[in-house]
């Protein structure tokens, strides 16, 4: 077939040329600033200004009122440390704090978070030093792949808040909805017995 008479076949020199401009704006933040124009004409879509205190710092933007909290973090304010892991609610890799509440960001809309303060594993150090709970883990190797990491540090941050004097039963139960698929538990289990100690000290 002629491709000039077909408006549905393209060149494999416009093709590269199209990807090439693709990529180009995207790693040039184009893409990512005309996200909320272009998301606004789709089905659905409403775009509502919000604020959000998140790490102890305001932040002010337009999102579409389906985005997640964890998109939020994520694509739109640069905070990876929440990771995305089933998307589902399941597994806990994008738990952030709210309220001082553990939640799965994935499973929070933006718009419902509005005013409530955020905390991320980005927000746990203080002064280039490492919070208790991160200091244990390094100490206790409470990590294998570390892709679970930052939301198990926030849960037991939420417990050890909650209970400064946990027993190996009440660490389970705390931290029960974060998984870990490397299965280093043990490391973890003794990574809060050391937070504890060290908080209590």
């Amino acid at each position: 077939m002629d491709e000039k008479k077909s408006p549905f076949i393209i060149s494999r020199r416009d093709f590269l040329k199209g990807g090439a401009i693709g990529t180009a704006a995207l790693s040039s933040g184009l893409l990512l600033r005309s996200e909320v124009e272009a998301q606004s004409t789709l089905p659905g879509a409403k775009i509502t200004r919000i604020a959000l205190k998140i790490n102890g710092a305001a932040q002010t933007l337009e999102i579409d009122n389906r985005w997640t909290l964890l998109y939020i973090l994520r694509d739109q304010l640069g905070l990876t440390g929440a990771k995305q892991g089933c998307d589902g609610g399941q597994c806990g890799a994008c738990t952030v704090l709210i309220e001082g509440k553990p939640h799965y960001a994935c499973m929070v809309l933006g718009i419902a978070a509005q005013g409530r303060e955020i905390l991320t594993i980005e927000g746990l150090a203080k002064d280039d030093a490492l919070h208790p709970v991160q200091q244990a883990f390094v100490e206790e190797m409470g990590y294998q792949c570390a892709f679970c990491t930052p939301g198990m540090i926030l849960s037991a941050k939420a417990l050890l808040d909650r209970n400064p004097k946990p027993s190996d039963t009440d660490i389970r139960q705390g931290l029960a909805g974060n998984l870990c698929r490397c299965a280093a538990y043990p490391k973890i289990i003794r990574s809060v017995m050391n937070a504890a100690r060290r908080i209590a000290s």
